[in-house]
């Protein structure tokens, strides 16, 4: 499918030791170019992010953004041990049956006792894991949008080939008499001269005069490259350079064209050639 390298995407994620999310930007490039901003603590990543994007894209320049916002620590990352804080209520307990004047127990010195509290740190290499997962996600968002925009610019370009192929037909079907009108011009400037000129002279003149105007070749090998083109918006993978090539074989043969033009409607047919292969052009320099 035709896909657009123009695209952006976003993705979010919230767990119970913070909240990650990747922004993705892409626009055109003739090569594969991601440029990334990412926390220090995940910046060893990059190169499994680099990796990621090899295997999903072909071209484009892209924009990675990843922010990350942990979570409190003080707040949710110290838990009791329940195991060592039972053993120390029962501790505390005997102690009571043995001395009976003791103070009560001090809830700020029993969490100070040693094995009460325990500093559950999150998992490093599962926050690791769920960054990659989500940057995967996004990157799989923004293919979305990219086919959904190369999906448009696909129609227009089609719509581009129709109206090409149109003046192609148009210019045909007139050719013949295109050439028969430049004939009887060049034969009526003769005789209005009223020249003596030798019969076979005026033959090669004719001759010279109709090889001059037979854009016929020209016609033939612009609705060829459409057809190529058509072709192309239909294939997997990326096309981009290919159209691009082709857009410059269509120029060609437009240039050619206006070179040979003989009459005012076949200039004017050139010139609407040339813009509709510049609009494609244009459209074409967005497509992977």
């Amino acid at each position: 499918m035709t896909a657009s390298m123009t695209a952006f995407s976003r993705q979010e994620a919230v767990y119970d030791w913070g909240t990650i999310s990747w922004e993705v930007r892409s626009v055109n490039q003739r090569y594969l170019e991601p440029n990334f901003r990412l926390p220090e603590n995940f910046r060893e990543l990059e190169f499994s992010f680099r990796d990621v994007l090899r295997k999903k894209l072909n071209r484009g320049k892209l924009e990675c953004q990843l922010r990350f916002q942990g979570v409190d620590k003080a707040a949710t990352s110290l838990k009791i041990n329940p195991t060592n804080a039972q053993a120390l209520a029962t501790a505390i307990d005997t102690l009571g049956t043995w001395f009976k004047d003791l103070d009560p127990a001090n809830p700020l010195d029993i969490l100070k006792w040693p094995g009460i509290l325990s500093d559950e740190g999150t998992d490093a290499e599962m926050m690791k894991k769920a960054v990659i997962e989500l940057f995967n996600q996004s990157v799989d968002e923004l293919i979305q949008v990219r086919l959904r925009e190369g999906t448009q610019l696909k129609e227009i370009i089609e719509q581009r080939l129709d109206a090409i192929d149109d003046i192609v037909v148009e210019v045909q079907a007139k050719l013949p008499e295109i050439i028969a009108a430049q004939k009887q011009n060049l034969i009526d400037k003769l005789e209005a001269a009223k020249a003596d000129l030798d019969p076979m002279r005026v033959e090669a003149e004719i001759v010279l005069l109709a090889q001059k105007a037979d854009v016929a070749e020209e016609l033939d090998r612009l609705a060829t490259h459409t057809k190529e083109v058509r072709r192309q918006l239909q294939q997997k993978g990326p096309i981009g350079r290919r159209l691009d090539f082709l857009m410059q074989e269509l120029n060609r043969e437009a240039n050619t064209l206006s070179s040979k033009s003989i009459v005012v409607e076949t200039t004017q047919s050139a010139v609407e050639l040339k813009v509709l292969i510049e609009q494609m052009r244009e459209q074409i320099q967005n497509i992977e």
